[in-house]
């Protein structure tokens, strides 16, 4: 069910860690080392995957290096949008790749990829065919975001919110399928495409759309799936009850399971970017999701390979 576990989401974008307090990454590398050897100790054959670079950065994977991270994960992860938040062209896919391969041995998936239909549905469903013409055999893991528009009622996870101006406003048309759940023109292209792309889908805590989003992926025939298990959201009522009903629904799909979020009782300051207090206290929580999600015994004779 678990193929990868990815230690946090787009370290070296504000949105997700907050370099105000961490401005070095020290803490991260900290954090991230700790847990890449606690996922390892738990099942030694799960591929690790450093959470995904937004924006690519070749210099922020050589100052990770630097601090021994590349020594505690088994895969680098990337993301890209360059039709919507990106300051290059959908035609540099190759050379981004490129570029983050030349400083590193491990290899490299793309882990978010997405175009939205803020401007118009066309555009999107063009991106898609684009997308895995430029991608398809240069990445292990292709995984577009996402399958369902995010419902305008919840807030998109972005520092500035409603003062991004558009850039905000795309977060919320990035999906495959409308809020209600009806199809885009994008989503028929997109089944032209699978197995060798995936799609990255976001649940949020007891998330309604759960059962129908399994529905469509098996429809779309997607086999790869990413998906997140929130740090923050495990400290709520009933949290080990949501995880184990998400879990269950996906067992059919190859997972990478992204551990992000500080809950704000633990970070320095209180907010799901802060670094943690106690950065031990994120690595026991991937560890006992491995345990309890992708023990090694499960995983002993179906290991999937990283490249």
């Amino acid at each position: 069910m678990i193929e990868a576990a990815m230690i946090w989401n787009e370290p070296n974008n504000k949105s997700h860690w907050d370099p105000e307090v961490d401005p070095g990454w020290a803490q991260f590398a900290q954090m991230a080392c700790l847990a890449g050897r606690a996922i390892r100790s738990t099942n030694s054959r799960l591929p690790r995957v450093l959470g995904g670079m937004s924006p690519i950065d070749p210099g922020f994977l050589q100052n990770l290096a630097g601090r021994g991270v590349l020594e505690h994960v088994d895969v680098v992860a990337v993301h890209g949008f360059p039709l919507d938040w990106n300051l290059w062209c959908i035609d540099e896919w190759p050379q981004k790749i490129a570029e983050v391969q030349a400083a590193t041995h491990l290899p490299v998936w793309v882990t978010e990829v997405g175009v939205s239909s803020f401007g118009a549905e066309e555009v999107q469903a063009w991106g898609v065919d684009r997308t895995a013409a430029l991608l398809v055999g240069k990445a292990p893991r292709i995984q577009w975001y996402s399958l369902y528009d995010l419902p305008r009622a919840w807030p998109a996870t972005t520092r500035h919110r409603e003062a991004e101006g558009s850039s905000y406003y795309r977060h919320f048309y990035m999906g495959l399928l409308r809020e209600d759940g009806t199809p885009k023109q994008a989503l028929e292209r997109f089944g032209q495409h699978t197995p060798a792309m995936g799609i990255c889908q976001w649940f949020h805590f007891e998330d309604p759309r759960l059962d129908d989003a399994v529905t469509w992926l098996k429809r779309l025939g997607v086999r790869h799936l990413r998906t997140g298990l929130s740090w923050a959201d495990s400290f709520r009522p009933n949290a080990l009850a949501w995880f184990d009903r998400q879990m269950a629904a996906l067992q059919d799909f190859d997972v990478t399971v992204t551990f992000c979020f500080t809950p704000e009782h633990l970070g320095i300051l209180p907010h799901h970017t802060s670094a943690p207090r106690e950065p031990e206290r994120f690595a026991e929580f991937c560890a006992s999701m491995i345990e309890r999600y992708a023990p090694s015994e499960a995983r002993s004779t179906n290991r999937v390979a990283v490249a």
